[in-house]
Parts: structure tokens; C-alpha cells; sequence
């Protein structure tokens, strides 16, 4: 709730999206898909998730969803009375908008039923409080389990009521916001960016690609694009974080920089402090949700769905009722970008120097059976 495989998948996905059917261009340059029954996923793999580019879903693809008749009044705003009757106890994460710290404001939690209150006030008073601004932010009020097959979901932004804008930098285009110190903005539209002392690499000819996001509309975020956020009305949104095959290779390229970030930090007790190496992956899990052990336990899960489904092909078990969508040449493909992976990370010396000794099955032996079926597809 916001005030803000390998050739042969990848030729299937290609053969697939020659076309992109059901969209047209938006007039701010992105894709615009409007029809849910001409788009299917191959095309979205095809044509936004492999090349990793951004696309709008028009209102039709959320339209059946309850929380757009429930959570809104019939004027297109927030109905406080439902969510006041069904969440009024539940407590929620609330950010402070007016304290920067570092390049994010402090938190504090509130049951909604405060936080409604506090909003309601804000809009009387013509959208400002003595409190000052006030945004429920990362309220996780459906978690799905940690073992969830997250690998082929659609990830999106959707507004449930209201609208946004949003400013995104291609992967590698953030990197000319950083300051001397190699910090991103706390805000990419502040003029502080044309300081060329703070800001040697900012580029003024490089903005930011705009996107204004209607009711109901869902947007794709590729993995890597720099975003920042602003509402135009009063907003409610649901939001889904991802990682999939498409980019596994980006979230551990994530952590290794992360872990580093971390060594550096504390690498002058490196000689003096016992099991240090262990220590910086504590450090790192609390900073970053997730360490190298769970990282290979996130793999080793998504795995072993995808060979069950290999060999659920292989003996002609794959039915309608299975709900695995692409089938054969998804697994095929998400396999291959799982080895790749794990090879890199059963490499890595920070990995090695994790206990795996109760780990089942072992890294190097997930590795073989992950590269056993990856030549077994190619006989599919």
C-alpha cells in the first residue's frame, strides 16, 4: 500500500516471439499489452524477459482480481471502511519520507488502523501533516513459503487504485548517477546531479525512460533497471519481487558484490577475528535477506522441481493438470541457467569454505545430475 536449457529452449523462445501479439508502443516508448487472451507467457519470455525490457499490462489483466472491487470506493479510491474492518490490528512497516538515512528513510511500525488515520488527515489538510509525509512501504501481507516455485511467475508492480510515475535506467545507465564517492541519488530528479564535483560522470543526456502507470495497470520491472517512484493520487499497489532463469545469474553476480562490499568493511579484523569468513556472510544475510549457504539451498529447491519435471517428460507423464505452463522447454531452459550458476558458485572460494557436509545432495553431485539432464535434452 503505497503514497509511491540451453539452444533448445532458448530457439523455442525465439521461434516463439518473432512477434510480440496483443501490444502496441505507448506513447512513452514502452510496450503496452492490452489483450490477455492474444498474449501468452512464451511471448513475455520472449519478447521482456530474455532481452530484459520493460512493458505495461493493461487493467484487463487484473480485472478479475477481488482487492480492485473490495479495496476501492466506485470513485477509484482507497475504501478505508473495508481495509479499516479487515486490517485495522494488522501491523504494518511505515517509512518516514522526510529522514534520509544513507538512501533510504527510517522505519517504524504502526497498526494500520494509525497509519489509515494518519492518511485521511493527510488528504483533509490538502496533502500535507504535522507529521510530515508517511508511507506504508514493504507490508508483506501475503508471504509466500521460502520453497515457492517462483521461477516462472510474472513479476510486476500493479495499482490496485491510483496512479504513478515512474523513471527507469537501463542496466549499466545508473552508473552515471553515482556520486564521487560511487553512491546512487536518493533522488535522480535532484539538481544536485548537475554539480559535476559531486556527480564527475552524471550524463544530462541520458534520462531517465518515463512511465506513467494507470488503475490497474501492472508493470514489468526488468532485473537491473534503477527506478524511482512517485504517486499522483492517492495509491494502493501490489508488488512482486522475483528471481527466475532469466535472472538467477544476475542475483548471484548481486550477492558476490554484496559479500565483497561486506569484506571490505571489516577487512582490517580479518587476521585478529576467529572465523571471519563465516562472520561475513552473517553480516551479509542481515543486510541482504540471504547468505551463500541459502543461496544454494535456493538453487538445490528450484532444481529438483525442474528435473522432476524433465523426467515427468521423459516418460510421458506431463498432463494439463500438471499447471507447468511451458513444460519441457522451460525446465530445459531454467536448468541450464541453474548450472551455469552452481558451477560458478561451487568454484567460488568463499563458497568452498561454507560446511556442506550435511548437504543433500551434495553441490558437485546437484551440479551432475543439473548437467546429465541438460544432454538429456537435447535428445527431446
Amino acid at each position: 500500500m503505497d503514497r509511491e536449457t540451453r539452444a533448445t529452449a532458448e530457439q523455442h523462445f525465439q521461434a516463439a516471439g518473432a512477434g510480440i501479439r496483443g501490444g502496441g508502443l505507448a506513447p512513452v516508448g514502452v510496450a503496452f499489452i492490452r489483450e490477455p487472451c492474444a498474449f501468452s507467457y512464451a511471448d513475455f519470455v520472449t519478447g521482456f524477459l530474455l532481452p530484459n525490457l520493460p512493458c505495461v499490462f493493461s487493467s484487463a489483466f487484473t480485472a478479475s482480481w477481488g482487492c480492485r472491487r473490495r479495496w476501492v470506493t466506485p470513485a477509484g479510491k482507497p475504501d478505508f471502511e473495508y481495509l479499516l474492518r479487515k486490517y485495522g490490528d494488522v501491523v504494518v512497516p511505515v517509512a518516514n519520507c522526510g529522514i534520509q538515512e544513507y538512501n533510504s528513510n527510517p522505519k517504524e511500525h504502526m497498526p494500520l488502523q494509525d497509519y489509515i488515520a494518519y492518511w485521511q488527515e493527510y488528504i483533509q489538510r490538502g496533502g500535507s501533516s504535522p507529521r510530515g509525509c508517511l508511507y506504508l512501504k514493504d507490508w508483506h501481507l501475503c508471504r509466500s513459503p521460502f520453497h515457492a516455485d517462483i521461477f516462472r511467475s510474472y513479476s510486476w508492480s500493479v495499482n490496485i487504485c491510483g496512479r504513478k510515475k515512474w523513471l527507469l535506467f537501463p542496466p549499466g545507465q545508473e552508473e552515471a548517477l553515482r556520486d564521487n564517492h560511487g553512491t546512487l541519488p536518493y533522488d535522480v530528479t535532484s539538481s544536485t546531479l548537475m554539480d559535476t564535483h559531486l556527480h564527475p560522470t552524471h550524463l544530462p543526456s541520458s534520462p531517465a525512460l518515463e512511465v506513467v502507470q494507470e488503475a490497474g495497470e501492472m508493470l514489468f520491472v526488468p532485473s537491473g533497471w534503477h527506478h524511482q517512484v512517485h504517486n499522483l493520487d492517492d495509491t494502493i499497489s501490489i508488488n512482486h519481487n522475483w528471481v527466475n532463469g532469466c535472472n538467477l545469474a544476475n542475483m548471484w553476480h548481486f550477492l558476490q558484490q554484496e559479500l565483497q562490499a561486506v569484506q571490505r568493511e571489516v577487512g582490517q579484523w580479518k587476521d585478529s577475528m576467529p572465523d571471519w569468513h563465516h562472520h561475513c556472510q552473517v553480516i551479509m544475510r542481515s543486510c541482504s535477506g540471504i547468505n551463500f549457504e541459502e543461496f544454494y539451498h535456493f538453487l538445490k529447491v528450484i532444481a529438483e522441481r525442474r528435473l522432476l519435471v524433465l523426467g515427468q517428460g521423459e516418460q510421458g507423464e506431463l498432463g494439463p493438470s500438471a499447471g507447468l505452463g511451458l513444460g519441457l522447454q522451460q525446465a530445459a531452459f531454467d536448468i541450464g541457467r541453474l548450472a551455469e550458476v552452481l558451477a560458478s558458485v561451487v568454484e567460488h572460494p568463499d563458497f568452498q569454505r561454507v560446511d556442506t557436509s550435511m548437504f543433500s545432495p551434495q553441490p558437485w553431485e546437484l551440479l551432475r545430475q543439473l548437467e546429465d539432464a541438460l544432454v538429456a535434452t537435447r535428445a527431446l
